[in-house]
């Protein structure tokens, strides 16, 4: 629905509203009459209970367990609201009307479903049998307003000559990995990257669910599909990414690798689609070398394990390493150069990595440094008329002070 229509929806509302309140004699105060007329133009137009919580720019996930226990995410930390719906039926009335819209269905034969919401937030319902507490719904709500590397380094995720080492590292057109367990941001973080792709690049996005937004004009975003009801037309990441080559992209950036799609991936990089970018789930860089190992055998390519970490050596020049620490923020610990391979071996180099000097106050102390090191990938960096001044990598003044 439309804005235009939502007003008029509205409107028709609030006619109906007055009119009740009238006939019915109900006093009201004006801030409660507000509230009620709210709360029914919430379970109509919205999604109940949550359209308070979805409209809090603090808030950065919502989980509800069941119709009476729902908890968010604010700061990083996880809290209890009053927040409730009236029943099973209720909830399960507002997770059909999320999941409707995308041609999806969720009942006893379909039991969880991944969606998304108009704003691009990630959704993701369980229900009965499946779920033991009812119906469950968790939502990754994405920013109205995007992150901007400027905020980062503001909240101290990373340092201003972090940002621009990756600003290089883009615009060259190297391949970029992000890599961190749940919810340290990788999301976010391969938004901001991409701000760096030159406007004149075709681009072409392939997600689960449609999160990233990208500014530049020349994006085509793909989305997979679910197997319907019969368990046919199931579209994955793997055939989004074959078919994207077919698509003339300069670069294909996708959501998230977690399965045989890593291998496709993998030569997309290696075959002429410099720049590429993925996010992984990982704890670290050697961790994060190990997964895409296995993914690959995922896709059933029989080949010797020291062929795919050549192939993974050559596609790949960096990962980033993402982590969510105990006072809930959110910080680059780690930038590393992939530089080759030594014997059966894949030779990484950290160009940065995050130094914790103390914890005050319930707030981790600590900065991202370079570590001296200066990547082999500097050359292709300067073939591209990018020139990085030595301090960035703690040569010069800097390292001396």
């Amino acid at each position: 629905m439309d804005i235009s229509q939502q007003d008029e929806v509205r409107r028709t509302i609030r006619e109906m509203f007055e009119a009740v309140l009238a006939e019915e004699r109900i006093a009201l105060s004006r801030a409660e009459r507000e509230r009620l007329f709210e709360q029914i133009v919430a379970e109509i137009l919205g999604l109940g209970p949550l359209e308070p919580l979805l409209a809090s720019d603090e808030i950065t996930e919502i989980m509800v367990n069941g119709p009476k226990n729902i908890y968010i995410e604010r700061k990083g930390k996880i809290e209890r609201v009053t927040n409730v719906f009236e029943s099973e039926e209720h909830l399960m009335r507002i997770i059909e009307r999320i999941v409707a819209p995308l041609g999806r269905r969720i009942d006893e034969s379909v039991p969880y479903q991944d969606a998304r919401l108009q704003d691009g937030s990630r959704v993701n319902a369980i229900i009965p049998p499946l779920s033991l507490v009812g119906p469950v719904l968790t939502i990754r709500k994405f920013f109205r307003i995007p992150l901007t590397a400027e905020k980062l380094i503001e909240l101290g995720a990373i340092t201003a000559e972090g940002v621009e080492f990756l600003k290089a590292c883009v615009q060259a057109a190297l391949n970029i990995m992000i890599s961190g367990g749940t919810g340290t941001g990788k999301t976010t973080f391969l938004n901001i990257l991409s701000s760096y792709i030159p406007f004149d690049e075709r681009i072409i996005t392939i997600e689960n669910a449609a999160e990233l937004q990208l500014q530049q004009e020349h994006v085509v975003t793909l989305e997979s599909r679910p197997p319907n009801i019969e368990g046919r037309g199931e579209v994955t990441i793997r055939d989004l990414v074959i078919n994207s080559l077919r698509m003339r992209p300069d670069r294909i950036v996708v959501g998230e690798c977690r399965g045989s799609e890593a291998f496709d991936m993998l030569q997309a990089m290696n075959t002429g689609h410099e720049g590429s970018m993925t996010t992984i789930h990982a704890n670290n860089a050697r961790e994060a070398m190990a997964r895409i190992e296995n993914m690959v055998l995922m896709a059933g390519m029989e080949l010797p394990h020291r062929a795919i970490r050549e192939q993974i050596a050559a596609a790949i020049d960096v990962i980033i390493q993402l982590e969510r620490f105990r006072d809930g923020s959110r910080k680059v610990v780690s930038m590393t150069a992939i530089e080759g391979m030594e014997g059966d071996t894949i030779v990484r180099t950290e160009v940065f990595k995050f130094e914790q000097s103390g914890f005050e106050g319930g707030k981790v102390i600590g900065q991202l440094r370079p570590t001296g090191v200066r990547p082999k990938f500097m050359d292709k960096i300067e073939a591209a008329g990018i020139h990085l001044p030595p301090t960035i990598f703690g040569f010069g003044d800097r390292a001396r002070r």
